[in-house]
This record gives structure tokens, sequence and C-alpha cells, in this order.
């Protein structure tokens, strides 16, 4: 006869946060950031809310969680199928075209449901909420950000850029135009914008004869 085996609660402890992550993720995308409540959450993870205010101080700290383990789990099935170990901008030689790649799936990511509703809900609670705030900045921006600089900079060794740009308020040339139009939704956000967002900048970056 075996020994009887504990349970795992680290097991069962990640079981629990990934169906809260989970929950609050799909919560947010069906009834909006407003209507989704600690106890909604809960209900659809099949826990008890005292097992998520035991782990996170609101539902906005859960949310950002359950919006990094999203990236991680993203990247960790592109790892596994062969969609890019780094997850940076490609380095081509031709800055126009890597820039445009980049560009073109951040404008599917904002256009995709499952990713576009938590991300306006942490935009929005980044703005009233400073701790929140900094650690979306931390957490999620400025390692997107900083791939941008690396780019430009390789850029600037390779005499695609001018030396004197600095590659930090650069990268607002092509970053800010979508997230403008993504957040007001004043036009649709397309392939075709972020191309031009690219050609645009580029004018002002690139080395003149």
């Amino acid at each position: 006869m075996s020994p009887h085996k504990a349970p795992d609660s680290s097991r069962r402890s990640d079981r629990s946060r990934r169906a809260i992550h989970d929950a609050a993720l799909a919560l947010v995308g069906e009834v909006g950031y407003a209507r989704t409540t600690i106890e909604g959450i809960a209900a659809r993870a099949g826990v008890g809310k005292q097992t998520i205010y035991r782990w996170w101080p609101s539902k906005a700290a859960v949310l950002m969680e359950a919006f990094l383990d999203m990236g991680a789990r993203q990247a960790a099935v592109a790892d596994t199928t062969g969609g890019g170990g780094e997850h940076g901008i490609p380095d081509t030689g031709d800055l126009a075209a890597d820039l445009k790649l980049v560009l073109r799936a951040t404008v599917d990511e904002l256009n995709d449901p499952a990713i576009e509703a938590p991300t306006r809900a942490l935009t929005a609670e980044a703005v009233i909420d400073p701790a929140l705030g900094a650690r979306f900045v931390e957490n999620l921006l400025e390692p997107q950000l900083q791939l941008y600089v690396t780019r430009l900079r390789s850029a600037q060794e390779a005499g695609e850029v001018r030396a004197d740009v600095d590659p930090r308020t650069a990268l607002e040339l092509l970053i800010a135009p979508l997230t403008h139009r993504w957040l007001l939704r004043t036009l649709p956000l397309t392939h075709d914008y972020a191309d031009s967002v690219v050609d645009h900048a580029l004018r002002g970056l690139s080395v003149r004869p």
C-alpha cells in the first residue's frame, strides 16, 4: 500500500491563481471593467472572494497580474512554436520594414477584444491610481519601449538614423499616434495607418544626403 501523499498546496494555489486570472480577463471582456467585481471574479473562478482579497488589494491589481500572466503565456507559446525567442523588434537591416512589422502586430493586438478591454481598463486606472500607474509603466510599458530604444540605437550604429537623435524621444513618434487613435477611437486603427506612421517618422529621423 503506497503511503498517503499530502496535497500539493503550491500546485493548488497556482491553479486557483490561473482560474482567477482567466475569470478577470473574461469578465472585463464580457461586461466591461466598471461592472466587473471581486465577487464576480470569485464566482467565475470557483473560489471564495476572501481568497482573492488575500492575494490582491483590488480588482485592478487582479487584472494587472492577469494581463502580465497572459503575456507570459503567449510568449511561452511563441517560444515553443518558433514564434521568436527574444520577442524583440527584428533587425533585418531595413529599419522601416522592421518597424512596420512590429507596429502592424501592435495594431492587431489593440484590435483584439481579448486584449483591448483589459488594456483600456488598466490604462484608465493607471491615470487615477499612482501606485498602479507606476507598476503599469514598469511591468507593461517600459519593457516594450526598451525594445524600440535598442532597435533605434542599432539603426544609428548602422548609419540609418542620425547620431543626434534621442531614441527615447524618437520612439514616441511611433507609439504615440497609434495610442492616441486607439484611446480616442477617432478613426480606425489599421495596418495602412501603422505604415504611414513609420514613413512619416523616419523622414525626420533618417540621415539626409
